[in-house]
């Protein structure tokens, strides 16, 4: 925390001898960043006799700007004392802006450019998208998710595969936490619906959920591979492989590397706003 106290005439008469709640380290040092009419510190708030104090709202650093000596228990002159606090709330509101991903764009050997769009749609027909000016996107515990990945290729003949979809909290395909949705081509997550689509896109929904504790937005993220389509031993014709163990896949290039795509936030709904259970 950072204080700054004109050089009244009290002040100045005690300059020599004013210091902080404790005198240690260049950062107690008043002398370092005042100048001709102003007492200037920049302190830590867990150094120079800083006393940390907190309500059922706020942390409180506290501390004092004083020319008593130290070393006594009283005094007899007319010591500066002026305290001071910084008060931190335990609890805040942040408004963040969020936008709506484009379509992820790759080029590699033997497919050239290629992209993978992910979309939430509005039903399971999938007809209408959810407009990007909505993001982040409302939705209630339960309420069913619809969406949709899909490929385009500057070859013909390719075909899609999902291998695995999780959802997170934060837009990180990999933090510390997670909730595993499809994993090696299985699905996993007893409320998953599976929609008929083409080679070309991959359509599922599922329900709403929110993670336990303080969180409030959920992103989903999915690896995604584009294969030559009905091409034999690649990952897409193998599918859901339960247990983990992968076949080897061709040293041909029928298939890409595994991406990474993901879209969101969704923003759960609390409670008390809900339509229902």
């Amino acid at each position: 925390m950072k204080v700054e106290v004109e050089k009244t005439f009290p002040i100045q008469l005690n300059e020599d001898s004013l210091h902080l709640n404790q005198v240690g380290g260049s950062s107690c040092n008043l002398t370092r960043l005042s100048n001709a009419t102003h007492v200037v510190a920049v302190i830590p708030l867990h150094a120079c006799g800083t006393q940390v104090e907190e309500d059922n709202k706020n942390v409180i650093f506290k501390n004092k700007l004083t020319s008593a000596d130290q070393g006594e228990v009283i005094s007899r002159h007319h010591d500066v004392d002026i305290a001071f606090s910084c008060a931190f709330p335990k609890e805040t509101k942040l408004t963040l802006g969020f936008r709506h991903k484009n379509p992820y764009a790759f080029s590699e050997r033997g497919f050239g450019t290629f992209t993978f769009q992910f979309e939430f749609y509005e039903s399971p027909l999938f007809r209408q998208q959810v407009n990007a000016s909505s993001y982040p996107v409302d939705v209630y515990l339960k309420q069913m998710m619809f969406m949709q990945i899909e490929s385009s290729a500057s070859i013909p003949d390719t075909e899609l595969f999902v291998e695995s979809c999780k959802a997170t909290p934060y837009d990180n395909p990999n933090p510390p936490i997670s909730y595993t949705i499809i994993e090696n081509g299985c699905v996993k997550d007893t409320t998953v619906q599976l929609y008929p689509s083409s080679r070309s896109q991959f359509r599922f929904g599922m329900e709403a959920f929110e993670f336990i504790g303080a969180y409030q937005e959920v992103y989903i993220s999915c690896s995604v591979i584009l294969c030559v389509a009905n091409a034999t031993g690649t990952r897409c014709s193998q599918g859901c492989i339960s247990g983990g163990k992968h076949r080897g896949r061709r040293e041909a290039v029928d298939q890409t590397s595994r991406h990474s795509v993901s879209q969101g936030p969704l923003n759960l709904v609390a409670p008390a706003d809900s339509k229902g259970e």
